[in-house]
């Protein structure tokens, strides 16, 4: 039986990871110029292909690191760091400035698949997460939480998506980047507890 703990500190980990707060203003960027309905699609396309995308990833991630050799308390220990940096990344808003220069270098009518749903959604970081939270607990029970925690974060992006332009008028620049910060502080430390539950398999740490 899976409590909810686990719910909440997954669902926490992955809103920190994909960050709609960040993500939302780079999708009103690329979509800039489109019609309502089209934006719409847009959104729709994009939470559809990075969920498809990261419940691969949640079913088939840990069998791939078994056929190369790497244990899933490894890998904890490996995303645990990755995790850090990208938390780093946010509270020194670097994350937002790559994504900025990502959306001013590419140049495509239909934005939905790259580089919005990939990587800017489905990117390492959420990639690295979905496959620690679905080891977390083995088997089918495993990938079906972390897969329906994923589906309720995608839904929050969705409807971030749906309203970014409203979003970013109400928050503005300085608001946005305020909350980049707090969810970088808490990702931190998320990084961390992964860090540990890793080197715990290794006596490491207790």
């Amino acid at each position: 039986m899976i409590d909810l703990a686990f719910f909440i500190t997954a669902f926490t980990t992955l809103f920190v990871v994909i960050d709609p707060f960040g993500t939302t203003p780079i999708f009103v960027a690329l979509t800039q110029g489109m019609n309502a309905p089209t934006r719409r699609r847009t959104a729709y396309r994009t939470c559809l292909t990075a969920s498809c995308i990261l419940i691969a990833f949640a079913a088939f991630g840990e069998a791939v690191l078994g056929f190369v050799g790497i244990s899933m308390e490894a890998f904890k220990v490996a995303g645990g760091a990755l995790l850090f940096l990208t938390a780093l990344d946010m509270l020194f808003d670097r994350r937002t400035k790559r994504r900025e220069d990502r959306a001013e270098e590419e140049d495509h009518p239909d934005p939905s698949v790259f580089p919005l749903a990939i990587p800017l959604v489905a990117g390492p970081g959420s990639i690295a997460t979905i496959i620690l939270l679905a080891g977390v607990h083995p088997g089918l029970q495993g990938i079906a939480a972390a897969s329906g925690v994923m589906l309720a974060v995608m839904a929050v992006v969705l409807t971030f998506f749906l309203s970014g332009g409203l979003i970013a008028r109400i928050l503005g620049k300085t608001g946005l980047n305020v909350l980049t910060r707090l969810l970088g502080m808490l990702l931190a430390a998320l990084s961390v507890q992964f860090i540990l539950d890793g080197l715990k398999a290794f006596g490491f740490a207790s």
